[in-house]
């Protein structure tokens, strides 16, 4: 509920640039769901720097900075790097398939069947 407040506050102020900050940190996949469907919002028309350990938030940018240990080891978008087979694609492979794009799609999609 903070971070979905934090989200209209942003809005009010109307910046043309926007840092994020893990945003979904801590959160259960639902609330994660309701702030990245806030995010896309609070995003449009803006530019936005995204910083996330959850790779799911960063799924749908434009361009992906992968750093390991502060250095710079990949970028492009979510379906190039998963095509390079590298470093992003091993961590998100490893980590995140289960709470994959299309896992969250698909929670999505059963929460908008209920309404």
């Amino acid at each position: 509920q903070r971070q979905l407040i934090v989200f209209a506050r942003v809005l009010l102020q109307n910046p043309s640039i926007l840092i994020l900050d893990e945003a979904t940190a801590s959160v259960d996949p639902f609330t994660e769901i309701q702030i990245q469907e806030a995010m896309e919002k609070v995003m449009q028309g803006r530019s936005t720097i995204i910083i996330a350990h959850r790779l799911t938030t960063v799924r749908n940018v434009d361009r992906i900075i992968v750093l390991d240990h502060g250095t710079i080891v990949e970028e492009g978008n979510h379906e190039s790097l998963m095509q390079r087979n590298g470093y992003y694609a091993r961590l998100y492979n490893t980590y995140f398939r289960h709470q994959s794009y299309e896992f969250i799609e698909d929670i999505k999609s059963k929460r908008t069947e209920g309404t």
